[in-house]
């Protein structure tokens, strides 16, 4: 187990096997989470959890061997009043709480009640990020809250697809924010769950405007990053895989006062350069590295490194090699 301002982390990795069961019950499931917890397969149980708490907000990821869990009624008059946005990354679930029953897999989510007893089942290994926030902050920016307890969110819905994106690829972050921005974060995933449950039509002008901005941003960039090395990347391409306009794209990278181009290069010729002073790279020509990177113009390639480094490709490399030669 691990703690700190606004984290906790837990793993059953970290404990003797003897007591990972009673210890996830006990500390993870009725002290943390407020649950009573079993485990069901026939397997070694394993769980890991990481929680961050963020203004108005609190972020978990779980994983898990299949398991069955209960809100008693006792626990949830112990609880608070968050309602949690349960997003299954992995496996199959099913949920219920008062009459309602929901079944739900992968890309798939349910809102659900801290303050009300209910459960879940499990079957299988599960992968989930939950959200939780205040009834009373939803209930300002959802209309008829009510009507979305407990019912399936559809792994079509656009606002879903994009909170999950993003907290994917900040939530290692959280811990490491300034809190001026874990308050700024805190407000786009607010935005971005408010849009996935149904914002009323001044809270989704407010969204569209921060949080889904912000969302669609970090993802197209992190879109570039995994193709970076294409010689086929292009502003049209990514506009269709993402399902915007190639302008929206623009006025994405304007709003950070760049541009799709100058990020595609600044991001390639970084990769060359990491690759230069870096020994498992020395037998490679330049060349080679430059075009891998994504170049397909080795004069434009020299111009640029050298206009951004003020240094040749050569030069970087030699520098990058003086240590391991003095210490030879």
């Amino acid at each position: 187990m691990q703690e700190g301002a606004g984290f906790f982390r837990f793993s059953t990795d970290e404990l003797p096997e003897r007591d990972r069961l009673s210890v996830w019950q006990e500390v993870f499931g009725r002290t943390v989470v407020k649950m009573e917890m079993e485990s069901i397969g026939s397997g070694p149980f394993r769980s890991e959890a990481q929680i961050y708490a963020l203004p108005n907000l609190t972020v978990a990821s779980v994983s898990s061997s299949p398991n069955r869990i209960a809100r008693t009624r006792a626990l949830a008059a112990d609880g608070s009043d968050d309602l949690v946005l349960g997003i299954l990354l992995s496996g199959q679930a099913v949920t219920h709480q008062g009459k309602r029953e929901v079944s739900f897999q992968k890309s798939e989510a349910v809102l659900w009640s801290n303050a009300e007893p209910g459960g879940a089942l499990y079957n299988s290994s599960i992968d989930f990020l939950t959200v939780a926030m205040s009834r009373t902050v939803l209930t300002q920016v959802v209309a008829n809250i009510d009507d979305v307890l407990m019912r399936l969110i559809s792994r079509d819905n656009e606002a879903l697809r994009l909170l999950t994106g993003y907290v994917r690829m900040l939530q290692h972050e959280f811990s490491r924010m300034s809190l001026e921005l874990q308050a700024a974060t805190s407000s786009h995933v607010q935005d971005l769950v408010a849009l996935a449950l149904g914002a009323t039509r001044d809270a989704t002008e407010v969204a569209k405007g921060r949080g889904v901005r912000v969302a669609r941003l970090l993802a197209v960039q992190a879109d570039i990053l995994a193709n970076l090395t294409r010689h086929d990347l292009s502003i049209e391409a990514l506009a269709a895989r993402h399902g915007i306009s190639p302008r929206y794209i623009r006025t994405l990278f304007q709003s950070e006062e760049t541009t799709f181009t100058d990020f595609v290069l600044s991001q390639r010729l970084a990769r060359v350069h990491r690759c230069l002073v870096d020994p498992r790279f020395a037998g490679y020509m330049i060349s080679t590295i430059a075009f891998e990177a994504g170049f397909g113009d080795l004069s434009y390639f020299n111009h640029a490194f050298r206009r951004r480094y003020r240094a040749t490709p050569s030069d970087i490399r030699a520098v990058g090699r003086r240590p391991d030669d003095a210490a030879g």
